[in-house]
């Protein structure tokens, strides 16, 4: 799949999800912009690839303030001259039931998920219209998709909205070359999964859920994210993937 010669940013770019789309994207000849608070991570992944001949760059960004959005697009094109494609990936999960939820957790799930998800897409479209065509990709969830009880209401709720904000910016800016789309991972395979499942029940319950009996691997999404990315994706516009092994096919 061919994204040799595009710039791509990707947010949360240093957290496990990210850091392996910033991997496998540079690895096929992408120049990536790693924009995270995380600046050790963040640092620490761009010198990585770097050292391994890609073309990377950490952005430290603060995802929630505008002017910080400016800065990392303004880098990009003076680095680069393009921003080609943007992955609204970062995310957060404040796992307590609704009974249990403030409002100001909720207000903070709603910042985070959605509110940069806004903020990126707004950044991006005026740029990639004047530069003839982009493609946005955003992280929901198959919670983005279905109502899930072993979720929190507030991250489902984030999700959704990120999933029908994709299909209106794919709606709307189409006719400016812009394709918008977004990836809907299960359950992925990380150290906090692991963590969680340590507990004999909770590993049931959601290997219980998934058609093909496991997990998603971090590998699954990002090949999700560099087809979407891809010219091979060039007529794909306004999407919800489900990367789920079948959890949504019910």
């Amino acid at each position: 799949m061919n994204v040799s010669g595009k710039t791509i940013l990707i947010t949360g770019g240093a957290g496990g999800l990210g850091s392996a789309m910033a991997r496998l994207l540079s690895q096929k000849g992408a120049s990536v912009f790693i924009l995270d608070l995380e600046e050790n991570k963040g640092t620490a992944l761009a010198e990585e690839l770097v050292q391994s001949g890609k073309k990377a760059w950490f952005c430290r960004t603060d995802l929630t303030s505008e002017p910080d959005w400016q800065k990392a697009f303004t880098q990009a094109l003076e680095l680069t001259g393009r921003v080609d494609v943007l992955v609204n990936n970062a995310g957060i999960n404040i796992r307590k039931p609704i009974e249990e939820m403030s409002f100001d957790e909720w207000n903070t799930m709603m910042r985070i998920n959605t509110g940069t998800v806004f903020l990126g897409c707004k950044t991006a479209i005026p740029v990639m219209r004047h530069q003839g065509g982009g493609a946005i990709i955003n992280t929901s969830s198959v919670c983005g998709l279905i109502g899930h009880r072993y979720t929190p209401e507030a991250y489902t709720a984030t999700k959704g909205a990120v999933t029908m904000l994709t299909k209106a910016v794919a709606s709307r800016y189409a006719k400016d070359g812009i394709r918008c789309n977004c990836i809907n991972p299960s359950t992925v395979d990380t150290p906090f999964v692991q963590e969680l499942f340590k507990d004999p029940e909770r590993k049931k319950e959601r290997l219980g859920e998934v058609p093909l009996g496991r997990l998603a691997t971090v590998d699954d999404v990002a090949n999700a994210v560099l087809y979407l990315a891809s010219e091979e994706a060039a007529f794909i516009n306004g999407v919800a993937l489900p990367i789920d092994g079948g959890v949504t096919c019910y």
